[in-house]
């Protein structure tokens, strides 16, 4: 018996030893991340967890690849002036616009065996360009003239104004009409009946690499491939994409192998990726990836209180950013001093900066009309306290800390901000979206050179009249900045715009509707059998690229 007992374990360690290629295969990948989408509708709400599970199971006509460049996915060619697929008209009275042509990719098919064609995206089109559908980012429908079909597979758009970045399709997303449509008889209540979240296993949703087969709101989504997809054959049968909110546990799922991976772009903190990686360092590949990720607090500008400048200025002059950035992420997360990042070409070198000045801060309160102290805390003349809300995503254990940070150095120059945090899916389902909210801290990601139309316009102000579309969530009203930004859109002499640019992010450093932190870089670290994943270092996510993803 114990040689029985014997011979079985030498077989054991045996198996163990052998490389990964003579185990048994691994087919399955299990995901972390910190979020569960607030909808799995691809244009409406704009929120990352759902861009990175979508990216495995749809493609956008383009994106920006691991080189920042302009790409096909959707699509078979990107158009441009040169090689005739963009071509200048005239609309009359002296306007000119540009007319786009593009063709589908010819085995583009839904899940379903439905072809994807022109009506998917005339039907895209009419939804987004609808006053009350909800859509997260409206603007680049409403310039759409008309779509004209050559054929089921190629369209023209017509599109009213010539921009710099007129080719730029990046992010369009196509609806299926076939599905859809009948959610749409109803406009103001397409967000609540559409069919990705009324039926969102329904394989006709999706045309990408996987399709999803399981959704369990709140815990996971599982993905498996897709028959009609026409690209390269995923690698891995089953995908798992678990959501644990709390980032510390989502460590220690990570180290018991509980998940494979966590989502690089929406999992740990970059603090708990450099521990880890102190502590585990031959276990886990680490690369770390800074890109257009941008940390900040959107600030309610018709709160009584926030929306007074000196306010807002007295405030940022109260966080000591820098020594935050040192002590909690290793100086790998500059601080922010607007919302353009340095790594972008269009980056104002002289933009104003911002320290740590604490009496400067109190100087601005008082004059503020900030100046009775009451236990500590800033009154006015009325007895009115100085005191607001500060919410974020609950779990997220950097986000919390720093919370906790800014409420204990806005105290010291007599400032009451109140923590209250809420499940992501509910912070930017409703109180993002709809400006419940005095102070709201989460991160944009853009991508090079990216308009801020809908964060910064006046026109995308959400609203209970526009169904709450737009993502200018602070209420920032400027005419200057909404000339800047036609002004920069329509510019195409690249040194022109440069300086349009740079006039742009001067106002915002001088307005600040938005209190900036820090440009984040992400930490992914990857078990030693997963191969593929290249972080992109702007808003497209790794996932856009799952079928290069393989075990080793």
């Amino acid at each position: 018996m114990l040689h029985r007992l014997a011979r079985f374990a030498a077989a054991i360690l045996a198996l163990a030893a052998l490389p990964a290629s003579a185990q048994a295969p691994r087919d399955t990948l299990t995901i972390g991340m910190t979020q569960f989408p607030s909808t799995l509708n691809p244009i409406i709400d704009a929120m990352l967890a759902k861009s990175y599970v979508l990216a495995m199971v749809k493609r956008p006509l383009m994106a920006f690849d691991t080189k920042w460049q302009l790409v096909c996915q959707l699509c078979t060619e990107v158009p441009s002036l040169e090689n005739g697929l963009a071509k200048e008209i005239d609309l009359g009275d002296g306007k000119k616009g540009i007319a786009v042509t593009m063709t589908l990719h010819p085995k583009a098919t839904w899940g379903d065996g439905t072809p994807v064609t022109v009506k998917d995206v005339a039907f895209t089109i009419a939804v987004g360009k609808h006053p009350q559908s909800g859509v997260s980012s409206g603007e680049i429908y409403r310039r759409i003239l008309k779509v004209e079909a050559k054929d089921d597979k190629t369209f023209t758009l017509h599109i009213d104004r010539i921009t710099f970045d007129y080719n730029n399709y990046a992010g369009f997303d196509l609806l299926p009409a076939h599905l859809e449509a009948k959610a749409f008889e109803s406009p103001h209540e397409y967000k609540l009946r559409t069919t990705y979240d009324r039926e969102p296993t329904n394989p006709g949703l999706f045309f990408g690499p996987y399709r999803i087969t399981q959704v369990v709101t709140g815990s996971h989504i599982a993905l498996e491939p897709n028959p009609t997809w026409w690209g390269e054959k995923p690698r891995f049968k089953r995908v798992v994409v678990r959501v644990i909110e709390n980032t510390a546990a989502l460590e220690a799922n990570l180290l018991s192998g509980a998940i494979d991976y966590v989502a690089g772009e929406l999992g740990l903190s970059l603090e708990q990726v450099l521990a880890m990686e102190e502590r585990h360092k031959g276990r886990f590949r680490y690369i770390y990836k800074a890109g257009l990720i941008y940390e900040h607090i959107d600030v309610n500008l018709d709160h009584p209180i926030l929306k007074d400048k000196r306010v807002r200025t007295a405030l940022l002059l109260g966080i000591d950013r820098a020594k935050i950035g040192t002590e909690l992420f290793k100086g790998k997360q500059p601080v922010a001093h607007s919302n353009i990042n340095p790594l972008d070409w269009i980056a104002n070198p002289a933009v104003r900066k911002y320290g740590f000045e604490p009496a400067a801060a109190k100087k601005l309160l008082d004059e503020a009309g900030w100046s009775v102290i009451r236990g500590g805390i800033r009154h006015n003349k009325a007895g009115e306290r100085l005191t607001f809300t500060l919410m974020t995503t609950a779990g997220n254990k950097t986000r919390e800390l720093v919370q906790q940070i800014l409420q204990s150095q806005w105290r010291e120059i007599g400032v009451d901000a109140r923590i209250q945090n809420q499940p992501a899916r509910v912070f930017f389902g409703t109180t993002v979206t709809q400006r419940k909210f005095d102070m709201a801290l989460f991160a944009w990601l853009s991508s090079p050179e990216s308009v801020p139309r809908s964060t910064l316009h006046s026109d995308m102000i959400p609203t209970a009249a526009n169904n709450w579309a737009g993502q200018n969530y602070t209420g920032f009203r400027s005419k200057e900045a909404d000339a800047l930004i036609d002004g920069i859109e329509r510019e195409l002499d690249r040194e022109k715009r440069r300086a349009l640019w740079h006039r742009l992010e001067a106002l915002y450093a001088e307005e600040l509707p938005v209190l900036p932190l820090f440009f984040r870089a992400d930490g992914y670290v990857l078990p030693p059998w997963l191969d593929g994943i290249e972080p992109t270092g702007h808003q497209y996510p790794t996932t856009l690229w799952v079928e290069q993803w393989q075990a080793k």
